[in-house]
């Protein structure tokens, strides 16, 4: 080889090389998606039999699925402000779903903040539920763009509520179809990227609204409201294939980060506005701290970084806050007071254990602590008698093995007195750097709808396909 051929090849080489530095350097995108009160038991890759998922089991056959993944509270708009914040959100007094002059308060930074300051377009499609006051409009908490409602619950067809920006739509087919479908428009604009993306559907919340179409594909579920759960939530899972279809055919399916939660658990009892969730094998529901109103299905995947494969430790919807934040190359400041962990180093190999020696909650009268394997838990005593009538307002504390009893159906209280005692000071110490709530009690499902805001549509046949 002549110098000339030598110097010609050093050089391309040197080319490849910073290429390929070049795009494993580069910024990842991120992608966090809600599903909205999803049973626990409601997707393929956790053994639903009645529902297909296809495009969630293949999310969640891509990166890591959670065992005992989290959320910091058994409501929709709690655990969106945990979410956003990566704080608990009792830190801040946002304990309870919101009315219409309340929502997440101005002095908490949320992630569409720290990630537009690095650099990256935001957007929010769907659900929002942190405040309908101009100030707390999506836009003004961070994110560049958004197209959804502001309250807790909304009319699947009618478009009365539904913005784009701040500019009411005027025309809508089915929630889920659209948000589905200006996600895939954010990605297409902004592939150049980075980006970051929160898509938070309203499925499968009530009203009870599915289209003609997909009805039809549950002739043999005898039960009305579970028929129309299924189809609600075969929309949501065809939705998630078209973003991630979209990704792919992008170039971008390797370094987006996307992530999969429900808000909390399917509401199941007496007390909430039920919508024919299961959360089997958990006991409880939605607006209790059972396993049933916070263990919820939980997804992570990063082709280009997060091995396939489970993780059994605890985790919560903090973490991913957090987790996106190191994604994206911003560093944590100590006065942000961030209470979710980086999972990465998890998920690689890089750390072992546990993320977190406890995880907390409280929500009114009833409050829990999980430490290992072992649970502490006041909860709704209406999970208990299922009827409706209440004789207390929470049980007295129960202790749990939930690694033995993932049901939560036997006590360990008497036995245990000492472990119980234990986790009690636990939480005690936790609970006293709280703040008291801004508003609400969590007695009522209100989802924190606006006043005059629609919940009624006529099912009609879809109009997308």
């Amino acid at each position: 080889m002549t110098t000339r051929l030598r110097i010609f090849a050093a050089a391309l080489i040197f080319a490849c090389l910073a290429l390929t530095a070049s795009v494993h350097a580069a910024k990842p995108n991120i992608l966090l998606i809600v599903g909205d009160d999803m049973g626990y038991s409601d997707v393929g890759f956790h053994g639903c039999k009645d529902i297909p998922t296809p495009n969630l089991d293949a999310l969640a056959a891509s990166g890591v699925r959670f065992t005992n993944g989290y959320v910091s509270g058994p409501y929709c708009s709690p655990t969106r402000a945990g979410l956003m914040t990566g704080r608990y959100q009792t830190r801040f007094g946002h304990e309870f779903n919101p009315g219409a002059n309340q929502g997440l308060p101005l002095t908490e930074k949320t992630i569409a903040d720290r990630l537009k300051a690095a650099g990256y377009i935001t957007g929010c499609v769907g659900k929002w539920h942190l405040g309908s006051l101009p100030e707390m409009h999506p836009q003004k908490r961070g994110f560049d763009e958004f197209f959804g409602f502001l309250g807790g619950a909304h009319s699947y067809f009618d478009a009365g509520g539904i913005l784009r920006g701040t500019e009411p739509v005027k025309e809508l087919d089915y929630t889920t179809d659209a948000f589905g479908r200006e996600a895939v428009s954010f990605i297409e604009r902004h592939k150049a990227g980075p980006w970051f993306l929160y898509l938070a559907f309203n499925a499968v919340h009530t009203p009870m609204h599915a289209t003609d179409d997909r009805l039809a594909k549950f002739p043999n579920v005898a039960d009305k409201q579970r028929r129309t759960y299924n189809a609600m939530m075969l929309a949501m899972d065809e939705a998630i294939g078209r973003v991630r279809k979209k990704l792919a055919d992008a170039g971008l399916e390797q370094n987006t980060l996307v992530t999969f939660i429900s808000d909390n658990g399917g509401p199941t009892m007496p007390g909430v506005t039920v919508n024919g969730s299961r959360n089997d094998p958990l006991r409880g529901s939605k607006r209790t701290t059972l396993e049933g109103g916070i263990r919820v299905p939980f997804v992570v995947s990063w082709p280009d970084r997060v091995k396939p494969g489970v993780f059994q430790q605890p985790a919560i919807q903090l973490d991913l806050h957090v987790t996106a934040l190191a994604a994206a190359g911003v560093d944590v400041k100590p006065e942000w007071k961030l209470d979710g962990v980086n999972l990465l180093p998890f998920l690689s190999g890089e750390k072992s254990g546990a993320p977190h020696a406890a995880l907390y909650w409280r929500f009114g009268e009833q409050m829990a602590i999980r430490a290992g394997d072992y649970k502490l838990v006041r909860y709704d005593s209406n999970a208990d008698t299922r009827t409706g009538a209440r004789k207390q307002p929470v049980t007295a504390a129960k202790l749990y093995n939930l690694a033995a009893d993932i049901g939560e159906t036997k006590d360990l209280a008497a036995e245990q007195p000492d472990k119980l005692k234990k986790l009690q000071a636990k939480w005690d110490v936790w609970n006293a750097t709280l703040v008291p709530p801004l508003w609400g009690g969590g007695k009522t499902d209100s989802d924190g709808r606006e006043p005059g805001a629609p919940t009624k549509g006529k099912r009609r046949k879809n109009q997308s396909k």
